[in-house]
């Protein structure tokens, strides 16, 4: 295990301070009271990470790191950086091709699973780091517990997720440890029907820009299409992974979800930082921590 090393608070008086200049005059007392009762929901910085690029950097460079879901312009590169996805780099090549990139960054692949099973995976590391993959998890709890096992004692899950208040899941509902469970239960490998609608159906713009500014689009427009390109294209995967969004958080909820499952058993990792969304981002960091060996 890596020596411990100091993250940086979420919340920061000097950082605050300085973010904020209509801010400058109050005591530090006042300004954590600022932060609780209007910062955080007007998506003002609160501590000295400026962007995604900072949070990444938090991953000691001398860290064995598994990156999951890099495509072709992984946020991490090194001797110490191992990646997994569902395609390997040579199927990344050709996706990239049809959708117009240029795929040729994208690094070799070390575990490769269509169905995104990091059970493949048959390594250890003291970091795992991942962007914009909880919410595509058809078990969220089978995802953390996998996680759990690849990560050495004390090691750290860096995870950048999509606030669904600011993308094009705004109008689908927060996930509910209900459903977390039951996914758990069921050991779901593949996304449900109602997953797929909710991304054909519910989906709208994605310029967090624009949802900051309270203009999150039309809700259900053009329904009769969207429902039977979702049940065509959930009928077409027959039982197959389709890359969907299964899960919808916010920072609060976030929170919530990792204390209740973390309560409940269901993993050992808990909630060591969350870095709430910034204004005109739509996306949280956070850092879940495995126990130390006692």
């Amino acid at each position: 295990m890596l020596a411990d090393f100091a993250l940086p608070p979420a919340f920061d008086c000097a950082a605050y301070r300085a973010a904020n200049p209509d801010l400058a005059d109050l005591s530090d007392d006042e300004l954590v009271a600022h932060y609780r009762d209007f910062g955080e929901a007007e998506g003002r910085i609160a501590n000295r990470l400026s962007s995604r690029e900072d949070f990444v950097a938090l991953v000691p460079p001398d860290a064995a790191v598994l990156e999951i879901g890099p495509y072709y312009s992984p946020l991490l590169r090194g001797p110490n950086v191992a990646y997994f996805d569902v395609l390997s780099r040579d199927e990344m090549l050709r996706r990239a091709e049809l959708e117009g990139f240029d795929g040729g960054a994208a690094p070799e692949i070390d575990f490769v699973s269509a169905t995104g099973d990091l059970g493949v995976v048959d390594a250890t590391f003291d970091a795992v780091l991942s962007s914009h993959a909880l919410e595509h998890q058809p078990d969220l709890i089978a995802h953390f517990q996998h996680v759990e096992r690849l990560l050495r004692p004390g090691g750290r899950y860096f995870a950048i997720v999509p606030d669904k208040r600011y993308c094009y899941d705004h109008f689908s509902a927060e996930s509910s440890i209900a459903e977390i469970v039951a996914a758990f239960v069921e050991r779901r490998t593949a996304h449900t029907l109602a997953s797929v609608l909710g991304q054909s159906v519910m989906t709208t713009h994605n310029d967090c820009a624009r949802h900051w500014n309270g203009d999150h689009g039309t809700f259900m427009e053009s329904c009769e299409p969207r429902i039977r390109e979702g049940v065509e294209e959930f009928e077409a995967a027959a039982g197959g992974y389709v890359d969907v969004h299964a899960w919808y958080f916010t920072p609060e909820s976030a929170r919530t979800i990792v204390r209740v499952l973390r309560e409940a058993r269901y993993t050992e990792l808990s909630l060591e930082r969350l870095y709430p969304t910034r204004r005109n981002t739509f996306e949280f960091w956070m850092i879940l921590r495995k126990p130390s060996a006692c």
